[in-house]
């Protein structure tokens, strides 16, 4: 990626070349084709047509794909009045599929044959993507920083869809006074402080982040509230619940069945697991070369069925909800959120920061708009547990 480009968040309307210049090589017409089967235009007028500023960028999509796109954007290659309307068309048409590049199949070739997420790798993330400063999460976020997709039942700001996911959580758990609980990849503490503070709860939660645990610890002082920078695999202790949100997509294939058998350790025999996670139904790696290499190191979208085969003689299903559309809201919301704060990061953060986050943020926010990816929240509870389990499913939170 070039670092040396000097962005602007408003870009000029009209492409910096002209139609008539020289006639469009085969690239370029390989392209116009392809997009225009998802309704997208090169250099059209339209909210989710694609303006490009250097005709370079063809090339650079068929020699490398997602990756050539994300960069070449970030780099002021082309652009889109709205980039999550272009992304809901490219996706729902599914034209991602259609391309096959060396970065793409180096991804899933490198998925297969390592584990990403080993213990010497694990923390990757945390530096890059969590550690980047609380002060702007703090702004893009909702005043609790939950750093996941709300529930926008009956909730019409994000403060109040994060509060109403979070009540979800808390009773689905059918949570109790003084009960012990788990938080697996606690983020900033929000989580562990509302179950505290709500329910009388006993809140055990790790995370790879040490901004995070930094902060997760001043936030819930006072409460019953232990905050550990500690890896998932290192816990062993008996809980009562065990939580997760939206930490699984940062476990990887490989290490499933681990994940599942510490969720076993150290659960009670009568207690409960709530995991709540990114998730597709699409065959594949899950892993996306742009996404691995600026934003989320080493991570990898789950599928159902290796879940499933992961709780294996270990853990029972009892309940799962897809509210995957709420995610399009929540991501949209945060882009709203960092459009208005930025002003005072510009001066900050590195020269493509503002490009490369609102990128990530609309790439996803397309994606659930297109249904391309779900938002899970699955219930599960040990094998050698007896007791029935209630659905809250269309209740109120």
């Amino acid at each position: 990626m070039n670092k040396q480009f000097n962005f602007s968040p408003q870009l000029p309307s009209a492409p910096s070349y002209r139609h008539d210049e020289r006639s469009p090589g085969i690239l370029e017409r390989t392209y116009t084709r392809l997009f225009s089967n998802a309704d997208i235009r090169i250099n059209g007028r339209r909210d989710w047509d694609l303006l490009v500023r250097d005709k370079r960028l063809f090339r650079r999509l068929a020699l490398q794909g997602s990756l050539g796109l994300g960069e070449s954007y970030v780099d002021g290659w082309w652009d889109s009045p709205h980039l999550d309307q272009f992304f809901t068309h490219l996706m729902s048409a599914e034209l991602d599929r259609q391309v096959v590049n060396l970065p793409r199949t180096f991804a899933v070739v490198s998925a297969l044959v390592r584990n990403l997420q080993s213990l010497g790798r694990s923390g990757q993330v945390g530096a890059v993507h969590y550690d980047i400063g609380n002060d702007f999460y703090r702004e893009m976020l909702d005043h609790r920083m939950v750093y996941t997709c709300a529930y926008w039942r009956d909730a019409l700001d994000l403060d109040t869809a994060q509060e109403h996911k979070l009540e979800l959580v808390c009773r689905k758990l059918h949570l109790k006074p003084s009960m012990t609980v788990l938080d697996i990849g606690c983020g900033w503490g929000s989580f562990a402080r509302y179950a505290a503070e709500k329910y009388g709860a006993k809140v055990v939660g790790v995370t790879i982040s040490a901004e995070q645990a930094a902060y997760a610890r001043e936030y819930c002082a006072g409460l019953p509230v232990e905050i550990r920078l500690q890896d998932y695999r290192f816990v062993d202790q008996k809980f009562d619940r065990i939580v997760s949100l939206g930490m699984f997509e940062h476990v990887g294939h490989k290490n499933y069945r681990t994940y599942m058998e510490c969720v076993g350790r150290n659960l009670t025999d009568d207690g409960l697991f709530i995991l709540q996670t990114v998730g597709r139904i699409e065959r594949g790696t899950g892993v996306d070369p742009w996404v691995t290499k600026y934003i989320f190191p080493n991570s990898e979208v789950p599928t159902l069925d290796r879940i499933c085969n992961a709780i294996t003689d270990r853990l029972r299903l009892e309940d799962l909800e897809n509210f995957g559309t709420d995610y399009d809201k929540t991501l949209m919301a945060w882009f709203e959120n960092f459009e208005h704060a930025w002003p005072q990061f510009e001066k900050t953060m590195p020269p493509d920061f503002y490009r490369l986050w609102k990128y990530y943020l609309l790439l996803f926010a397309g994606i659930f708009r297109a249904r391309r990816l779900q938002l899970w929240q699955l219930v599960l509870a040990p094998t050698q547990c007896k007791q029935g389990y209630r659905s809250l499913r269309g209740q109120h939170p």
